[in-house]
């Protein structure tokens, strides 16, 4: 078994800027790999290592992690017996380092059962194409800017517009979800996302005055960590509230669950460590009733592909997958953006194809 990391950094094309309220402007997203090459089967895993602003954790952190979890690993047993094991093998490991080796290893199994991930991971429930509807979301930008990449979107058949606002002022963003509504009426599902920037009574208000504009859901009003404030700004919402910065644990996911299905959950890999922990937490949301989303930070191919077959596998209520859409020069090929919805072949393991030569090898094992 050959084994290495690999990074790359990687920038979308056209200029397309990265900015929400909790990370400020997001120049290019900095890629860990793990690549396992058995001899027959070409394997990966990937994870994004400049998102301190959501896990606290720098990029050399992350790095130094993943080599040291890959090193104390015996990666030539079988992956399905490592994956069976993971939580004791990689007990005190960084999530995205977790989320790294879980995806490589699931990409293994699934490609030596000849099968496309999401069979590997719920046999017979899904058939056909690897291929699911996912939002495209509108970041912070100039509203020209705003205004245009809406119009690319819908265009390309993405009707389903999630818009980052509490970057700039509250009346901006009324008259920016205004414009789309004004633009594409009822044609476009439209929902927000605050990323934990208001207070509870600012939140509360703000709800009332964005209800005119029908919105799916508003995603994390407010900052994680004080449940009592979200269950009384649930209460008062006349918009679904949705939470993500607030899942990053088993506890949080049981925590959702005993709300009863009035507020959404959105799972994430990174933040739970990849594809068996969401999936699991998917599935606990699906039998409680909990609307959910699967989603991700903007990511590489690698990562996109793992959170597509997720939601083929778990039949998630909304989609987020569209964080490679426009990279330039990922090493992982084969994902199609058309028609709103993000498809893969349906070959065996992730379905892509990865190129190392465009990542620098950081670590041969």
């Amino acid at each position: 078994m050959r084994v290495s990391l690999h990074a790359a950094d990687l920038s979308y094309a056209g200029g397309l800027g990265l900015h929400t309220a909790s990370s400020g402007a997001i120049s290019h997203l900095a890629e860990l790999y793990l690549k396992l090459d058995d001899g027959t089967h070409v394997a990966v895993g990937e994870t994004r290592t400049n998102i301190a602003y959501l896990n606290g954790l720098t990029r050399d952190a992350v790095i130094d992690d993943a080599v040291a979890a890959v090193a104390a690993l015996d990666l030539t047993a079988d992956p399905r017996d490592l994956l069976a094991d993971l939580d004791r093998l990689l007990a005190g490991c960084l999530a995205p380092v977790r989320m790294l080796v879980d995806m490589a290893l699931h990409d293994l199994a699934a490609r030596r059962a000849g099968v496309p991930l999401c069979d590997f991971l719920a046999p017979g429930a899904k058939a056909g194409a690897v291929s699911h509807p996912t939002n495209q979301t509108l970041f912070w930008s100039p509203f020209e800017t705003f205004r245009a990449q809406a119009a690319a979107y819908v265009a390309r058949g993405f009707r389903d517009l999630k818009v980052r606002i509490a970057a700039g002022p509250f009346e901006d963003d009324l008259a920016r979800i205004g414009a789309l509504r004004a633009a594409f009426g009822d044609t476009v599902k439209i929902a927000a996302d605050a990323n934990g920037m208001w207070g509870e009574d600012e939140a509360i208000d703000r709800l009332k005055r964005l209800s005119i504009f029908d919105l799916a859901y508003v995603e994390q009003p407010v900052a994680p960590g004080d449940w009592a404030a979200i269950a009384r700004v649930a209460e008062a919402s006349p918009i679904p509230l949705m939470l993500d910065e607030s899942l990053a644990s088993e506890a949080d996911i049981a925590r959702l669950v005993a709300f009863g299905g009035r507020i959404y959950g959105h799972l994430k890999l990174v933040k739970l460590g990849g594809l068996a922990p969401t999936f699991a937490a998917a599935r606990r949301l699906s039998a409680a009733g909990v609307p959910f989303m699967i989603g991700q930070m903007n990511e590489g191919g690698v990562s996109t592909a793992a959170a597509l077959h997720l939601c083929r596998a778990a039949g998630p209520d909304f989609a987020e997958l569209y964080g490679a859409d426009g990279l330039m020069a990922d090493p992982a090929d084969g994902l199609v953006y058309a028609d709103g919805n993000l498809r893969v072949a349906a070959r065996p393991g992730l379905g892509i194809h990865f190129d190392p030569s465009k990542t620098h090898t950081i670590r041969e094992f």
